[in-house]
């Protein structure tokens, strides 16, 4: 039986989730977390054959958990399920740890695909991503992993004071942050930054 731990900040997304592998038979959802935070703790106490976690949620999430997680239990599978569109966040994810990228319009038998392979030393990857990841660098692969995770945190309309406690930072280097974001991206302003983020299917 494969252990799986669920985290997602949304009750019936995570319900939903766990009505999904139970009808799987050999895959049991082992424990759920609300949070990045709550996720890491649980991986802490306790081993699980894959983490099913969602890319946005308060806390600590996105790039930043998949690393720390990764760092707790190398051997733990990552398995990203996400609304955002793979051809930007696919490669990321991928190397910061993940086995897998799924996004949440994926149908059921599709996640179940992707869990069992990831389980068994796999990686899942659509081919729609995979030839995007070998046919054109992305175009946001100037930014560093954290001015990403900023960046993501800005186009989603929260303020530097709240993304600093979500990353942990001080709000100066989330100002900083922000600055070298729009230097690299040759952009003058946040609505500009979210414009660009629409373009390039970062945001929905």
């Amino acid at each position: 039986m494969t252990r799986i731990l669920i985290a997602d900040d949304h009750k019936i997304v995570r319900d939903g989730l766990k009505r999904i592998l139970a009808a799987a038979g050999d895959l049991e959802v082992a424990a759920e977390a609300a949070s990045g935070d709550e996720a890491l703790a649980l991986v802490r106490a306790s081993d699980y054959d894959v983490a099913m976690v969602d890319m946005s949620m308060p806390g600590l999430a996105g790039i930043a958990l998949i690393k720390r997680l990764k760092t707790e239990k190398p051997k733990l599978r990552v398995l990203v399920l996400s609304m955002h569109g793979e051809h930007q966040y696919a490669a990321r994810a991928l190397k910061a740890g993940a086995s897998g990228y799924i996004t949440k319009d994926s149908a059921a038998d599709q996640l179940i695909g992707a869990l069992r392979k990831i389980a068994a030393g796999g990686v899942h990857i659509s081919d729609a991503a995979a030839s995007a990841l070998v046919s054109a660098p992305s175009s946001d692969a100037p930014l560093s992993d954290r001015e990403f995770e900023v960046m993501r945190l800005l186009v989603a309309g929260i303020g530097p004071s709240e993304i600093g406690e979500q990353l942990h930072l001080s709000v100066k280097t989330v100002s900083t942050h922000k600055t070298r974001i729009l230097e690299k991206l040759g952009l003058g302003s946040t609505a500009e930054l979210v414009r660009y983020a629409l373009e390039h299917k970062l945001i929905d």
